[in-house]
């Protein structure tokens, strides 16, 4: 052991050999305490004993940390210079000192030495080793010096020094105690502000928290036992336990959230406790209690004698009332949303309209709290507050007793250690408004049966970004059982997605394995567009390999049903309709089956192009493209929406002639083949979609081919290889066919203003725009969506007329799109700089 003079006065300090190191008379002489005055910016008295080191700063025992070394490379006496290196992968000790904190963060000592006849002399490696060298042994790498890191890390040492090591030490402590107060008033406000601070947890926990360090901080809660004498907190802890689960088991089981997710792990904590089925029952009879309180307090002079008998809720009478009005609220909340999260768990929707009067309960109690928060700021029991209430967890502003954030974190193993930043109790309150308000549109829906009407809904309520729970109950809506709102058989939904006769989807065509697997392939599709945005993005684009598969087989089913021969006479029956508008059907004969499998493969086939569609777009709202890559983006929407109206107008072209041949005999069938046929509003919908994407994809080729600006320039990526990293997944399901690159360049090589002077397609989506307000005068989105293209289209076409006529852009005008219209489709604005 080296004496403490040795270490002051900057000498070797000695160190007994380890049994890994050659012994003897050996020694091993060793000055770490340069290394420790580098971490800790002051010079620190070293005392090295053993296998430990000790560190002692300023003589205060509390900033004394002991770190125990864990190994010593052993050293080969075959070289006259060599290196080791000391490990310190687990320290035990506690401190609350943030220099040694630091200090230990150094988790390892690289020391060159040299070998002499009776001694080994150590240096300190900081003068040795240069940038970027890497020291490795043969049981120690990368991984382990990256690990060893991690130790005394905040954000990953999960063993780091906690307040209290265990809920029975802070118990011990008085950290929860019961009563809360002797002093009623103080009792009450305490209670209310763990009641806020609860709220703010849970709040915290929906949007991304662990449940270990969000609502199970709360030590009131892994105790359960202990509140039972606390009528009212225990009723309350016991509400919010149960909800706590039913949510966790809603998300479980709908799968919306990510793989690495914390929100459903429950880390052994106590969710389920005996009793809690009771939960309704218990809070009501509390509820009852301090209702009959509030109408003691509130009665006249007259009538408080006949209720002496209702004990106050706390000592201060002229505060009573206060009190008594914020508690119900918040208890009334709880009670509320309590039904609102199991409602919505009951089976084909069956608990949505109670759901919904639950949801304006709950929503009308927020307001109530809200307006109870005056009040018990100016009556709290930690005084008047400086910092403000903004981002404070209680409504009073004081600090909540009961609650540890690194309580779980030894007593369950999981607990991710990095600390996290709860919610202010005015931004909770803000998010389960919110929160109440997505669910609302989720019970105010009609129950579509119709699969297009509910693909509509869940892309439409994605626009008001909704969070996890929201998520979750949209899709436990529309997927149960495997059926569309646990009624409807996936086949069924699937005949009447393709437009087929009611009676088909009795048909024993639905045995089949392909039309099996495309149920379920129904199913995932439903599920991951109630994910959120780029989850569903990569989901989406995944699974068009496997609609495209689907395809293939569905054709290989309709050769084995008619034979390549009937097969060959339906696609030249299609290729004729396309040339030649004719819907005449030339195979009359044709079995239910084959009618079945066509009608099915144009479905499926049309659906593939509408989530091929849906993947692009949603590149917009993750702001995935540049303004340089927009030109490809728009051509390649252009091509997609050409496909998709392609495939939406065979679909009912096939639809209404089978409809038409049963509502009339054959003579009137033949006179009407004559007559022109209307295209449907569904499709010329589409048309406009097209228009405005041809418009941006011209009018931004032109741009890049006479301005030379919105090119694809840069050191890393060429324009073709930007090409393949946003459509790989298109390219490799072919959709559509032939779609590659060089038709983009070749599309696109040759735009020119005065071409789109004579051809200006924004006009077209603009007057297309207006002539279909009255097909879809009754239906409200897509009122608005009309209005949205019409905006689009009337800026973008004043623009391209501006950029005609100037021809050459000046050098003090600028150009940029912005989508202050609609989140797909950019409006070009030119400004002068």
């Amino acid at each position: 052991m080296a004496d403490k003079s040795e270490a002051e006065r900057g000498e070797d300090a000695k160190v007994a050999i380890s049994p890994s190191i050659p012994f003897g008379n050996d020694t091993v002489w060793a000055d770490v305490s340069s290394l420790f005055r580098l971490a800790c910016n002051v010079r620190p008295e070293v005392t090295i004993k053993g296998t430990s080191i000790m560190i002692v700063k300023g003589g205060d025992e509390r900033d004394c940390a002991i770190i125990h070394i864990a190994w010593i490379m052993e050293i080969s006496e075959r070289f006259s210079a060599s290196m080791f290196l000391v490990s310190i992968p687990s320290p035990s000790f506690k401190t609350h000192s943030s220099t040694f904190r630091n200090a230990v963060t150094l988790m390892f000592f690289l020391i060159t030495y040299k070998t002499t006849a009776k001694n080994i002399h150590c240096c300190n490696l900081a003068t040795d080793l240069r940038t970027d060298e890497l020291i490795s042994g043969e049981n120690f790498n990368l991984f382990a010096a990256m690990s060893a890191l991690e130790i005394m890390d905040p954000k990953m040492d999960s063993g780091i020094v906690s307040t209290y090591y265990s809920v029975d030490e802070a118990i011990d402590s008085g950290a929860a105690p019961i009563p809360l107060s002797f002093d009623g008033t103080v009792d009450i406000q305490r209670v209310i502000d763990i009641m806020d601070h609860l709220l703010a947890c849970e709040a915290t926990w929906h949007k991304g928290g662990s449940l270990a360090q969000t609502v199970f901080s709360c030590i009131y809660l892994l105790r359960p036992e202990r509140t039972s004498s606390h009528a009212l907190l225990h009723s309350f802890c016991r509400v919010i336990r149960t909800t706590c689960n039913t949510v966790v088991s809603a998300v479980s089981d709908a799968r919306t959230n990510e793989e690495e997710d914390l929100f459903t792990m429950a880390y052994g904590l106590p969710l389920k406790v005996d009793g809690d089925d009771k939960c309704l029952s218990i809070l009501h009879a509390v509820e009852e209690t301090i209702s009959r309180q509030l109408k003691a307090c509130k009665a006249p002079l007259s009538k408080r004698k006949v209720l002496e008998d209702v004990e106050p809720l706390q000592t201060n009478l002229d505060l009573e009332e206060g009190f008594c009005k914020a508690v119900l609220c918040r208890l009334r909340f709880r009670k509320h949303l309590y039904h609102v999260v199991t409602c919505m768990r009951r089976p084909q929707g069956k608990g949505l309209e109670l759901a919904k009067k639950h949801i304006i309960s709950c929503l009308c109690e927020l307001d109530s709290m809200l307006k109870s928060a005056e009040f018990l700021r100016d009556h709290c029991a930690c005084g008047t507050l400086e910092d403000g209430v903004e981002d404070k967890t209680t409504a009073s502003g004081c600090q909540p007793i009961g609650f540890d954030s690194t309580l779980n974190s030894r007593s369950a193993a999981p607990t991710p250690p990095r600390a996290i930043k709860l919610l202010s109790w005015t931004k909770a309150v803000n998010y389960f408004q919110k929160l109440l308000h997505d669910l609302d549109i989720i019970c105010s829906y009609s129950l579509d049966p119709v699969f297009e009407g509910a693909l509509r809904f869940v892309v439409d309520f994605q626009k008001f970004q909704p969070d996890l729970v929201a998520r979750a109950y949209i899709q436990l809506l529309l997927v149960q059982e495997g059926k569309l709102y646990g009624r409807e058989p996936m086949f069924a939904v699937i005949c009447r997605a393709a437009l087929l006769p009611e009676g088909a989807k009795n048909h024993d065509v639905q045995k089949n394995e392909t039309v099996g697997q495309l149920g379920q392939l129904l199913i995932s599709l439903l599920r991951v567009l109630c994910t959120n945005t780029a989850w569903q993005r990569r989901k989406l684009g995944k699974i068009l390999q496997d609609w495209r598969i689907i395809y293939v087989q569905s054709v290989a089913g309709i050769a084995g049903i008619a034979g390549i021969a009937g097969l060959i006479l339906w696609v030249l029956e299609l290729a004729f309709r396309k040339e030649f508008g004719d819907i005449t059907n030339t195979s009359t004969d044709q079995n239910l089956c084959l009618k079945i499998c066509k009608h099915i493969l144009i479905w499926v086939e049309e659906q593939t192009y509408w989530i091929a569609l849906r993947f692009l777009v949603l590149g917009f709202e993750l702001e995935l493209y540049s303004t340089s890559e927009y030109c490809m983006v728009y051509w390649y929407i252009y091509v997609i929406l050409i496909k998709l109206a392609e495939k939406t107008h065979l679909k009912m072209m096939l639809s209404n002639d089978s409809s038409r041949r049963k509502s009339k005999k054959k003579r009137d069938f033949v006179k009407d083949m004559g007559k022109d046929y209307q295209i449907p509003p569904a499709v010329l919908l589409l048309q406009c979609y097209i228009y405005i994407a041809e418009g941006l994809m011209m009018m931004l080729a032109s741009l890049r081919n006479e301005n030379k600006i919105f090119l694809c320039l840069g050191p890393f990526n060429t324009e073709q290889e930007r090409f393949i990293q946003h459509f790989e997944l298109l390219q490799k399901a072919c959709l559509p066919d032939h779609a590659s690159y060089f038709s983009f360049r070749e599309t696109t090589a040759h735009a020119r203003f005065s071409t789109l002077s004579e051809y200006n397609c924004f006009k077209d989506a603009q007057r297309m725009a207006k002539e279909l307000r009255g097909n879809f005068a009754n239906d409200p989105e897509r009122m608005a969506e009309l209005r949205r293209i019409e905006q689009v289209a009337e800026h973008n076409c004043v623009a391209l007329n501006l950029l005609c006529r100037l021809g050459t852009l000046e050098p003090s005008l600028k150009i940029s799109f912005e989508f202050i219209h609609h989140p797909h489709f950019a409006v070009a604005a030119v400004k002068r700089s």
